[in-house]
């Protein structure tokens, strides 16, 4: 006799609970994972699913089975019933009871049956709990309304929150499964419909339910389907040379091979992964796949998330948590914004990575990841709330816009280096796309003030000393970094032209090792003094053709302007922040001193100008501009015309 079969205090005291009428929760704390027996699984199913009052809506079936498609779902009950192992007496038992109780439900609720939509298979179990017909319906139509996702079919909502959540929990298997174009739907359909019945056993299906209803947590079911494929993320991604049909046929499989004596580490590995999940999202996505409103779900809000979105709240109340707390959700934030616009105001737990980096500077970019990787492994070494959860991916729903609302009155308090007259949400006329920022409506429940102050000076210390540590290592990553390479001076971007020196110019590939060492910065010895009306300057007779473009400064960063092309130079406007309709001429450099305009292949609209002379059979780059060109075919082709044109007016 087993220590299990020994100890029955449990089910004395089950047994106890179900007499007095006990809660799901009050047995789950009884039960504590253990399997129910199946004298007593009826009565904890028709209490943990609210069904022990409902009484016999069976009575109202008139009996006439005429469905539309009535024939449809007979022919797929009887498909059903082959595959069981029952004599054949039971069989038609089975066949009578699963046809009965989906025509009523069909019939009372208005709805259309369709096959494959996992009703079946979710009624075998029910059946056999052997209870009354009336009972066995109580309980599927609770499962139905309670457990079932809405909207899997096709394309469905479900499908796109899975992929969500694997993406947050493990990136590179959601990457591999992209990559392969593989998406839930395509494997986990049968998952959802019939809430595993369909591809596990009896006896694993029995069990994984026992558990499931214990907890009242339909969204329970996406960690279950995401354990099943983290259980074989290996076999997976050794199945990087397999067509995409072989890996859909192996994720199908899944299920089928799980034992009933794994059920217990199974469900209690998906309940680890939900305590890691945002509870946010799973209070915002429960409302859309467990609700009776009948609204339509719009499905782009998730099927385009980059990836799984985190609330405002949840964020900055993670950052006053226990750091013993080991099942709270903690965030390693990362602040994208343009390095400006996060000196106007951030968390003092974030960090900072320009976005702009990654098109216009992928090597600084992917050093600048590798620094924050390695910032966050100091922050997990030394116990900084700031550290996150390692290798999961989300995203603030609202971004700074959602944090600055949130903060309201409190902003100062609460914000890092927070300016007022630079924030783009406290003064909307310096945000350059001219685009509004929305506006959330702040949470008045929680004392924002009062909750970010709970922030110990020791965690800030912290943060600043692994942030400190970060830049030394974006700056200096190897530690012997010697830059010798030779600048311009200002002087020497002072314009010179080269009389009688014919320009040498190209369009092709720009080599990706290039760097814009040579690049004009932004500083007040560069800008020029002259101030322009710009519509009356683009009028301007001399002015050939202009482009709207972002400049692309050689620290990755951008800022909107006009490219302007004259007869005889190529010049820079920026429009004034706070001076409508006024702009700076940053630059106005001469046609002929134009040796070559290079292109990426991988970024045609990328568009650099390099400036200098002839030196022989070479060329001396003396300095270069580079431009995010929307038209850019258009606008190289104006520049390298009206430079041949320059040319041909000289030769004459």
């Amino acid at each position: 006799m087993t220590c299990e079969d020994d100890d029955s205090t449990w089910l004395i005291e089950l047994e106890s609970g179900l007499l007095d009428g006990c809660t799901p929760s009050e047995i789950n704390a009884i039960t504590k994972g253990k399997r129910i027996p199946e004298s007593l699984r009826p009565d904890v199913w028709l209490v943990c699913l609210n069904c022990q009052d409902t009484g016999n809506q069976l009575l109202l079936f008139d009996e006439i089975f005429d469905l539309a498609n009535q024939n449809e779902l007979r022919d797929d009950v009887k498909k059903f019933a082959r595959r069981l192992d029952n004599d054949d007496d039971e069989k038609l038992a089975v066949i009578s009871d699963i046809e009965s109780i989906i025509t009523f439900h069909c019939k009372s609720k208005s709805i259309t049956y369709a096959s494959n939509n996992g009703w079946i298979e979710i009624l075998f179990p029910l059946l056999s709990l052997k209870l009354n017909k009336a009972d066995t319906y109580n309980l599927f139509e609770k499962i139905i309304k309670l457990y079932v996702p809405n909207g899997c079919v096709s394309n469905g909502v479900p499908f796109h929150i899975l992929r969500l959540i694997i993406q947050y929990h493990d990136p590179e298997l959601c990457s591999f499964l992209d990559t392969k174009r593989i998406t839930p739907e395509q494997y986990c359909m049968p998952w959802l419909r019939s809430l595993f019945s369909g591809t596990c056993n009896l006896e694993v299906v029995l069990f994984m339910w026992d558990l499931y209803f214990q907890r009242s947590d339909p969204f329970f079911i996406f960690f279950l389907c995401l354990i099943m494929i983290i259980n074989a993320r290996e076999q997976l991604l050794q199945m990087k040379n397999e067509d995409k049909t072989s890996i859909i046929q192996t994720l199908c499989k899944m299920p089928g091979d799980l034992d009933a004596n794994d059920v217990s580490d199974f469900c209690s590995l998906a309940h680890y992964y939900s305590l890691k999940t945002p509870v946010s999202f799973r209070e915002d996505v429960l409302e859309v796949l467990f609700s009776e409103s009948g609204l339509e779900i719009n499905s782009k809000l998730y099927s385009q998330a980059l990836c799984l979105p985190v609330a405002v709240h949840e964020l900055i109340e993670s950052a006053t948590v226990d750091v013993a707390d080991v099942d709270a959700v903690k965030y390693f934030l990362v602040d994208c914004r343009p390095a400006e616009q996060y000196n106007s105001g951030h968390l003092s737990t974030a960090f900072h990575l320009d976005c702009n980096l990654m098109l216009q500077e992928p090597n600084a970019f992917n050093t600048a990841v590798q620094g924050l990787l390695n910032a966050q492994r100091q922050a997990l070494a030394a116990g900084s709330l700031a550290a996150g959860i390692p290798n999961t991916v989300s995203m603030l729903d609202g971004g700074f816009v959602a944090i600055h609302d949130y903060f309201g009155p409190h902003m100062t308090d609460c914000l890092e280096e927070h300016n007022t007259s630079m924030c783009l949400v406290c003064a909307p006329n310096n945000n350059n796309m001219g685009v509004t920022p929305p506006v959330n409506k702040p949470r008045d429940n929680i004392p924002a003030i009062q909750l970010f102050s709970k922030l110990s000076s020791a965690m800030k210390a912290k943060s600043q000393e692994v942030k400190g540590k970060l830049i030394e290592y974006i700056v200096n990553p190897n530690s012997t970094t010697n830059n010798s390479d030779w600048h311009v001076s200002a002087n020497d971007r002072k314009e010179s032209r080269y009389r009688n020196v014919p320009p040498v110019f190209s369009i092709n590939d720009e080599d990706e090792d290039s760097h814009s060492d040579f690049q004009r910065d932004v500083s007040s010895a560069d800008l020029l003094d002259e101030i322009v009306e710009v519509q009356a300057f683009l009028k301007g007779q001399s002015v050939v053709d202009n482009f709207l473009c972002q400049e692309v400064l050689s620290n990755g960063y951008m800022f909107d302007s006009y490219l302007v092309v004259t007869e005889t130079h190529l010049l820079i406007l920026r429009e004034i922040p706070n001076k409508k309709g006024l702009a700076k001429i940053l630059s106005r450099r001469p046609l002929s001193t134009i040796v070559k305009i290079t292109a990426k292949k991988r970024h045609p609209e990328l568009i650099t100008f390099k400036y200098g002379i002839p030196d022989g059979d070479n060329l001396l780059i003396k300095d270069m501009d580079r431009f995010l060109i929307p038209n850019a075919a258009v606008a190289t082709k104006v520049v390298s015309n009206q430079i041949v044109s320059q040319l041909d007016n000289k030769l004459q």
